[in-house]
């Protein structure tokens, strides 16, 4: 790129490059036409709706973006993520609505339809770490959380009402537009990411928009039913004892 392109458009495009978009996908998302090829040219100015979409998706901050400051990000309102509906039993106060695995493929299209709410199984749970709050139980699916959380068991959530309160690097319930993800959340430099994290090493960390995500839950206790399954522990001493079964027989067979 020439010399002569202004600091902002040399910004423009480090933010485009940062987040690995084209100019046409980048162009849809801050709604200009085809491209932002003549933006990165200098042929076509930013709009002060341009710098206004940079600030709301991606935390830009204006002046950085002008070459007035060295703060690339601004924390910003990244939008409500407390729960959109409340569940009451019959004597007017909340209770705990249950949301197993089946349930949960249907959520994230369904968090605002009271009826739809109305299906699934709740109760009270009368202990003072669950007064005063709105709190939700999700069912675990797959193994990327454990050993700490196993398939089946659940996870009990209480309700985060925005990203800024949201605590890092502690487990949530993530409800996104499309699915519900129980990880570790952690919060990134870049104010519109967020990066969820699996247990499980095996897995990959997600990085998300902030703007993708509906609700929030953070977990503070869960319920489980295999108390007489073996422990994890138990599990790779188990597997350890058998592999030296193994080596022992086949420095037998070799003699």
């Amino acid at each position: 790129m020439g010399t002569d392109v202004s600091i902002e458009i040399n910004r423009f495009k480090q933010v485009r490059d940062d987040h690995g978009f084209t100019q046409a996908e980048f162009a849809k998302m801050l709604g200009i036409k085809n491209s932002t090829a003549d933006i990165e040219r200098g042929r076509t100015k930013l709009s002060g709706k341009i710098v206004a979409e940079l600030l709301r998706q991606f935390g830009i901050n204006p002046l950085w973006l002008f070459g007035e400051s060295n703060q690339k990000f601004l924390q910003v309102s990244q939008g409500d993520v407390s729960p959109k509906v409340i569940s009451l039993n019959s004597a007017e106060n909340e209770n705990i609505v249950l949301v197993n695995v089946k349930a949960a493929a249907g959520y994230p299209h369904n968090v605002q339809d009271v009826d739809w709410y109305q299906q699934l199984p709740a109760f009270d749970l009368p202990l003072p770490e669950f007064r005063n709050a709105t709190h939700r139980g999700f069912q675990i699916e797959g193994d990327s959380m454990l050993p700490n959380y196993r398939p089946g068991e659940w996870v009990l959530g209480k309700a985060v009402p925005t990203i800024e309160e949201a605590n890092n690097n502690r487990v949530h319930v993530v409800v996104l537009h499309d699915s519900v993800l129980v990880k570790k959340l952690q919060k990134l430099p870049d104010p519109s990411k967020l990066l969820l994290i699996s247990l499980n090493e095996e897995y990959l960390p997600i990085e998300v928009n902030v703007n993708d995500v509906q609700e929030l839950w953070q977990v503070n206790s869960k319920l489980t039913f295999n108390l007489d399954a073996p422990s994890e522990s138990s599990l790779l001493r188990q597997l350890q004892e058998s592999m030296d079964e193994l080596k022992s027989e086949f420095k037998t067979l070799r003699k």
